[in-house]
């Protein structure tokens, strides 16, 4: 039986965006990891953008319409500020064959850091540009990173977790499977 390494990668992909419906400690998410992940190992050009992106769309779907439904009235196709959700994790998609360049648990690692670097520094800047809480001055976008700094390591430690799930269950699923098959 062959097994088409663009299929293992987007399965992988699709349960670390539908873990987020899972019971977790909150930014504990696969998030980050996934744009890594598929920048590091899909094939293709556009590839590595739309499958994380669809992703975690669609898992977006289902959290919003069924987790927080109660917060939207009717259906919830994008939530407000979504972008600054989706913006680094498609970051991390297009930087990650520069990280990860060979694969190992230094390089995975380093990556997942970065990763998760990003996704703080970029969502946080999306929270207090459009967030009525924070004022739009240099004292409201560094009061939007102090009062962010506490869940920065449930970032680290879920970008980190789910990264050594994804590559570590890719190069598994590669060494016990002989007829992996490029796709």
């Amino acid at each position: 039986m062959k097994l088409n390494k663009t299929l293992l990668i987007t399965s992988l992909i699709l349960m670390g965006a539908f873990s987020r419906l899972l019971p977790h400690p909150p930014n504990f998410t696969a998030i980050a990891s996934i744009g890594l992940f598929a920048g590091a190992l899909m094939g293709g050009r556009y590839l590595k953008f739309i499958i994380p992106f669809l992703a975690l769309f669609i898992s977006d779907l289902a959290i919003n319409n069924t987790i927080y439904a109660s917060y939207y009235d009717g259906f919830v196709l994008w939530r407000p500020g979504f972008l600054w959700v989706y913006a680094p994790m498609l970051i991390m998609a297009g930087f990650a064959p520069m990280l990860i360049k060979k694969l190992n648990v230094k390089s995975v690692l380093g990556g997942s850091i970065a990763a998760s670097l990003v996704f703080f520094v970029v969502s946080n800047f999306g929270v207090w540009l459009t967030d009525a809480m924070y004022p739009i001055s240099i004292s409201g976008l560094i009061g939007c990173y102090a009062a962010a700094l506490p869940f920065l390591l449930n970032t680290l430690m879920g970008s980190v977790f789910f990264s050594a799930v994804f590559f570590g269950g890719f190069v598994l699923v590669k060494k016990y499977t002989p007829l992996l098959v490029k796709a």
